[in-house]
């Protein structure tokens, strides 16, 4: 499907579901609170005086009463760091709908709009080790959310390649599925290949939260090293946002996102996106003759074998704002996907016709209601469950080179492993979160996240085969229950507990009678339970001045990717996997502060401690064609992250962050070895341990012509050099190593009418320089992109 066929098809099937209104009944009072800036405060706490009406706004800074009986009355509005704010209004014949503008405290800020992630995003002020990416700032950009994130402290994003491939998240040296993923709080652990982290435009989040080694009891799951919650803009509003960018190596990505409510609740929404890459961008490789066997060292050349393309809608239709419901919508996700296999899990593998494809079909259900039964008890509900299915074809018995010679053998084969594999892991989760405030100062809190998968296999190639009958399914529940206490909007303190538990039915083989080719197959069933507990806490020294601190004993139930493998992913199973858990401490302080009323600064510092058992880590298996993962006795990290901002008014704004985690194998001896392990205390290799980035944006505003603005911007990603196997392994001079990276991107953006049209250009590896990951797999060389969007929300009219 072309880009412009998906994008009239996504707007006509939005609008194709939109309805006639039906008269609202009874009347709500109505608001949302901002700043100076504009920009909104989430948790600001709102009162009417005289009456037991009270509420916390919800992190898009909106709030509503609901059947106000008329008459004239008083809100008290607070928030931290923030003058308090009294505004009277007057209930008659109609809802009650308005905006308010809080002071900042801190008088020598009342000028300065604060750039910064820190200063816009209150999230940030949870007792949680805790950052907030604003998004909103990012929505002109290609960038895809995975690539988004790799701009924030103490986060790395690790990728085999260009678009579309595989890619996992590092928070503080812990990656991969120790980070569990969230959209509005719903993991993402069943969502496919179709629709991961790095295809999802970042125009989908209103902002990104990174919660590092601790993670807040209302994102249930297990998470060893931490979470990121992507947060759509879920305020009921008539919008639409479309957007279309293309660029080098045939790049296209196309996204409309488009929401509509009516005064009687009716809702619907549409997400959609498209992304399209040859993924021929120039690499360095070792490359051979396929008869002569002539070696050629270092040639630059182009990979001919990486396209990739994926179509993702989705769809919600529902209600909000009744008393029943706050929120009731009913959605499907679909969607596709085709990516060739340019690569094993090193580039020494070269790879011309094997490739994989997969689809998602989920239907959801989400269910909001706040007061449900009594004042204060607030109740969650969401559901999915994915129908789709992944396959992976490799039927073509050809050797090729980097030069993309080929040599075809004689007989069957293929050039990994001769498939045509294809399985549904038929896989759901309901999550159920319940919140109980028993007045301003006491809170109780419930999480129940229950996780299913029953994969079923097959290959046309061989239908009979055993192998693919033998059963593979788990089910993991982890339940939590947690108590916070606030005083005086200074102090805020959280404790938790969480028990883990999961069911794992497998089966192994084995040889009956000892003869050669004599295999049959004995099933089992393993339970594990397990419990972990943690907590966190907040004080303000000043309305300026944050220290936080938080603890978890936390532990990760090994996932089905990693104990049944996933050939399309270049995952080879394990069924020996034990769960990983881990000791996680973190101590930080938050500094806001200003001079001559125009220029503004936050410092962000923060100090880890992880101390893992049974971690578990990716190594290559004996032929370094994939990966598999493998328990490592016991782990230590510690280290620190830090974030400078400056901004100039709302002229120019700039900031650098740096991470370093000391990451060690603890693991003394070795299962069944008397002797110290050769690899004990050594850094755990193929994981960045010293990276930053730095970024500067410059604003001309009323460019041209009032309302239009422009803005130049960069961005620095810089990697100190790290090993691919354990440093105490072989010579110097033969170690294998990625080098230190620097890359650089530049991009330039004009809005026009307030940012109602968007132009934005972008040249990405600006340098050309060589940049790499897991297992020196290269990432693309310089890229040009050119982006246009629109955006229409009716309620900035």
């Amino acid at each position: 499907m072309t880009t412009h066929k998906f994008l009239f098809f996504s707007i006509f099937f939005f609008f194709s579901v939109l309805s006639h209104s039906q008269q609202n009944q009874g009347f709500f009072v109505i608001g949302e609170v901002t700043e100076n800036s504009g920009q909104t405060i989430p948790y600001a706490t709102i009162s009417i005086e005289k009456t037991n009406f009270s509420m916390i706004s919800d992190e898009n800074g909106s709030f509503i009463f609901k059947n106000i009986k008329p008459g004239k009355y008083t809100l008290k509005i607070t928030a931290i760091g923030f003058s308090n704010y009294k505004k009277n209004i007057e209930v008659s014949s109609a809802d009650v709908n308005f905006k308010v503008r809080l002071e900042n405290e801190l008088n020598e800020l009342e000028s300065v709009t604060v750039l910064g992630r820190t200063a816009t995003d209150k999230v940030n002020k949870q007792a949680y080790n805790v950052t907030a990416l604003d998004a909103k700032k990012l929505h002109n950009t290609t960038l895809d959310l995975s690539h988004a994130l790799d701009r924030v402290s103490g986060v790395r994003v690790r990728e085999a390649g260009g678009v579309g491939s595989r890619s996992e998240l590092s928070i503080n040296g812990f990656s991969g599925n120790q980070i569990k993923v969230f959209i509005d709080g719903v993991p993402m652990d069943n969502f496919g290949s179709s629709f991961q982290l790095n295809n999802i435009p970042v125009n989908l989040a209103d902002r990104v939260e990174v919660y590092k080694g601790v993670v807040p009891i209302w994102l249930g799951g297990d998470a060893l090293g931490g979470a990121v919650n992507i947060v759509t803009n879920s305020k009921p509003r008539t919008y639409v946002d479309a957007s279309y960018s293309f660029g080098s190596f045939n790049t296209h990505r196309s996204a409309v996102n488009a929401g509509y409510t009516a005064k009687s609740g009716f809702t619907t929404e549409i997400n959609a996106f498209q992304n399209y890459s040859d993924n021929n961008y120039w690499v360095n490789v070792d490359a051979a003759n396929l008869f002569s066997g002539q070696y050629y060292p270092n040639q630059r050349v182009r990979r001919f074998h990486d396209n990739y393309h994926n179509e993702t809608v989705v769809v919600n239709i529902g209600i909000t704002g009744k008393k029943y419901a706050d929120k009731l919508l009913f959605g499907l996700t679909a969607g596709q996907n085709k990516a060739d296999i340019q690569t094993g899990a090193r580039m020494e593998s070269v790879f011309g016709s094997v490739y994989s494809k997969g689809n998602i079909l989920m239907p959801t259900v989400k269910y909001q209601v706040k007061d449900l039964f009594t004042k204060g008890l607030n109740f969650n509900l969401t559901g999915n469950f994915n129908f789709g299915e992944e396959k992976n074809i490799d039927t073509v018995y050809i050797r090729y080179n980097w030069f993309g010679e080929s040599r075809k053998f004689d007989g069957l084969g293929g050039e990994r492993s001769r498939t045509l594999r294809k399985f549904k892991n038929n896989n759901g989760i309901a999550t159920a979160n319940a919140t109980y405030s028993l007045n301003e100062r006491h809170s109780f809190m419930l999480n129940n996240t229950f996780n299913t998968f029953d994969r079923k296999e097959s290959d046309e190639l061989v239908p009979e085969s055993l192998v693919y009958k033998q059963p593979k399914k788990s089910q993991k529940n982890v339940i939590g229950l947690g108590y916070k206490f606030d005083y005086n909007e200074k102090w805020s303190t959280s404790v938790f507990l969480k028990d883990y538990s999961l069911k794992t039915t497998y089966s192994r083989s084995y040889n009956p009678s000892g003869n050669t080719g004599d295999i049959a197959y004995q099933q089992y069933v393993d339970h594990t339970s397990v419990m972990g507990y943690g907590g966190a806490t907040s004080y303000y020294i000043r309305q300026n001045l944050q220290v936080k601190g938080s603890f978890e004993k936390s532990y990760r139930l090994p996932n089905p990717q990693e104990i049944f493998g996933n050939v399309n992913e270049n995952i080879a199973g394990n069924l020996d996997l034990k769960p990983e858990t881990s000791n996680n401490f973190n101590a930080g302080v938050s500094y806001q502060t200003s001079f001559r009323k125009v220029n503004a600064m936050t410092f962000d510092l923060n100090f880890l401690y992880r101390d893992a058992t049974d971690f578990i880590r990716s190594e290559l298996n004996i032929n370094q064609t994939m990966q598999t993962n493998v328990n490592q006795g016991r782990v230590t990290n510690y280290g620190v992250d830090t974030e400078i901002r400056y901004s100039y008014k709302n002229r120019f704004t700039a900031g650098v962050n740096m991470t370093y985690q000391n990451l060690r194998n603890m693991t003394k001896f070795e299962p069944g070895q008397e002797y110290v392990s050769l690899f004990y205390k050594d850094r755990v290799p193929n994981i960045p341990y010293l990276f930053g980035n730095f970024d500067a944006t410059i604003f001309f505003n009323d460019f041209i012509k009032k309302g239009n603005n422009l803005s130049v911007g960069y961005n620095l990603l810089y990697v100190y050099d790290y090993y691919l196997s354990w440093p105490s392994r072989g010579i110097q001079s033969s170690k294998l190593d990625i080098p230190t990276q620097f890359n650089h991107d530049i991009n330039i953006v004009y809005t026009l009418a307030d940012g109602k049209y968007n132009i934005a250009f972008e040249c990405k590896n600006a340098l050309d320089n060589k940049l790499y990951d897991n297992f020196s797999l290269q990432k693309p060389s310089r890229g040009f992109y050119l982006k246009f969007r629109y955006f229409f929300d009716k309620s900035r009219k």
